[in-house]
Parts: C-alpha cells; sequence; structure tokens
C-alpha cells in the first residue's frame, strides 16, 4: 500500500450533515452530483435543501456551455429541486465575457447547434455579436463540444486542428470536461477537443473549471445573494472530478468535498477494482479533498 495513504487517509462520511456549521456557501457541481444527463439523485436534492434551510447559500457551478438560465431549466427538467439551489454559475456565463471582449471578430464554432445561445447572450449583453464563419475566414475559435457527441471522438477532428494550428487561431473551450456520462454511457466533452488542440501546437483559452474566473463568478455571485461576502475558507466545492472540481477548488483556496459514485465510478467501483481504490486515487499528487463521500445525501 501506498504509503502516503497509510499515513493520511482522505475522511470518507456518511452524508453532507457530518460537515455541518463548517460553510456558509456551496459551490456545487451537477452533471455527476445532482444528476446522470438523465435523471436527478433525489437525495442529493435533498442534502443541499437541508443546507439552504440552515441558513447556507447554495450556487451551482458547472463547467456546461451554455448561459445559466438554460442549465437552471434543465436542472428542474431533470428532476433536481427547486429548493436545492439559489443561483447557477456556468462556464458558458464566463464564455460570454470572453467572447465579447473581442467585440464583432469573426469566429469558428465547434459544437452542436443547441450551444450557440452564447452568441445570442453576447449580442443581448453588448449590443455586437461575432459572424459565425467558415473555417478559412475565422480569426479564433469557440469550441463548445463536439458537432456529434453520440457518434464522434476528438480524432476526427485531428486535421482540422492542425490546420488551424498552422494558422495560429486561438481557441475559447467553453466547457474544459473532457468526459461525462449520459445515463450510464461516457460521452466526449469540449475539453477533449481542447486537449488535443493543444497537443498540436494550438492555444488554447479555459472558461470553466478548473480555472480561476468560474470561481470568481460564483463567489460574486454568492455576495449577491447573500448581501456580502463569503471567505473562501467558508466555502465548499462538491464535485465528482479530479482534475477540473477538485484540482480548481485547491487551486482558489476552497474547501472540497470529492463524490466518488461519478465520473470515476468504474475505476473505484467497478470490476476488479482494489478495496483502497479511493485512497490510491487521491493520493498525492492528486488534488486532496477534506473529505469523500460516495454519493452526496444529507
Amino acid at each position: 500500500m501506498n504509503s502516503d495513504i497509510a499515513a493520511d487517509p482522505i475522511p470518507i462520511i456518511d452524508g453532507l450533515g457530518a460537515l455541518s456549521g463548517r460553510y456558509d456557501a456551496i459551490l456545487c457541481d451537477i452533471w455527476g452530483v445532482l444528476h446522470n444527463g438523465r435523471d436527478a439523485f433525489r437525495a442529493a436534492s435533498e442534502a443541499l435543501a437541508a443546507f439552504r434551510r440552515s441558513g447556507g447559500t447554495v450556487v451551482l457551478i458547472t463547467n456546461a456551455p451554455r448561459p445559466n438560465p438554460i442549465i437552471s431549466d434543465q436542472a428542474l427538467a431533470f428532476g433536481v429541486a427547486a429548493d436545492a439551489f439559489d443561483g447557477v454559475v456556468t462556464s458558458g456565463d464566463v464564455s460570454i465575457g470572453m467572447i465579447a471582449a473581442r467585440g464583432g471578430a469573426p469566429l469558428y464554432h465547434i459544437g452542436p447547434p443547441r450551444d450557440l445561445a452564447l452568441i445570442a447572450a453576447v449580442k443581448a449583453r453588448g449590443g455586437v455579436a461575432p459572424a459565425l464563419v467558415e473555417p478559412e475566414a475565422a480569426t479564433y475559435l469557440l469550441c463548445t463540444g463536439l458537432f456529434d457527441d453520440s457518434t464522434e471522438t476528438p480524432e476526427d477532428y485531428a486535421g482540422r486542428l492542425a490546420a488551424f494550428a498552422e494558422r495560429r487561431l486561438s481557441m475559447i473551450c467553453a466547457n474544459p470536461d473532457l468526459v461525462v456520462h449520459r445515463g450510464h454511457k461516457l460521452v466526449y466533452c469540449a475539453g477533449a477537443i481542447a486537449e488535443l488542440y493543444e497537443t498540436l501546437g494550438g492555444e488554447t483559452i479555459y472558461a470553466g473549471k478548473p480555472y480561476q474566473p468560474i470561481y470568481t463568478a460564483a463567489l460574486e455571485r454568492i455576495a449577491t445573494l447573500r448581501g456580502a461576502p463569503v471567505a473562501p475558507a467558508r466555502a465548499l466545492a462538491i464535485g465528482d472530478a479530479l482534475r477540473t472540481d477538485l484540482a480548481g477548488a485547491v487551486a482558489a483556496g476552497i474547501d472540497a468535498l470529492f463524490v466518488a459514485d461519478g465520473i470515476h465510478r468504474n475505476e473505484l467501483y467497478g470490476p476488479g477494482a482494489a478495496d483502497d481504490a479511493l485512497q490510491r486515487l487521491l493520493a498525492p499528487p492528486a488534488p486532496r479533498p477534506i473529505a469523500a463521500i460516495r454519493a452526496l445525501v444529507p
């Protein structure tokens, strides 16, 4: 057994109530924690609702590449309880600011048409929207996902990405996630495209977790909701992904609670998983949560 694991194991808690009184606000991931892309996890909503009843504030923080009203409505449609959260901050919200800063510069969009709500939001914010153009006319790229994540993989984009890299086009990645579960199926996200683009020499700018801008936006939203700022030390981030949720929280100086039965569930609980798989996954140099929980429950 790894000596780091034996000397300093991550505490495993039975429910969110075990952390009662330690935090004023929660920044909670959505996909993998509150729902699986098809159905909500009722106990997770109950846990957050109980925290809110005790005086806490809950902002959902997600790498979804669309404006927050769309994601709020989507979460409710999946069955996430309305009393489980106070607000939503998305990587799409952060992307809107990045696009707006470039004015009307023409861009090429990589991703499904549903994500073009970002462009409408840019126009609503500042009155100027970028022109959506074909690849040869673009001055930069916006990646929100794959055109068809049910059939494609990042390798299908290698040729196009190599051509963009040769032209030195920068890419705004509106969703740094590599994969998510949709039901029981893993599908690729924009982060996988951005990662491949970087290996080909392309420049990528990330809007969501684990990067600081989305945490700044979430803490600002909490301050607005509560009428006063909340120190990072009094906030708890809840998430299921090491490279985004945990790494981002730790970098922002926010405690993190790791939900094990999410994106990493196959390696932790799948066939052949070791009894100490959780402690091995969270051993250094992995970002360290203050505790782990199998699933978010009260």
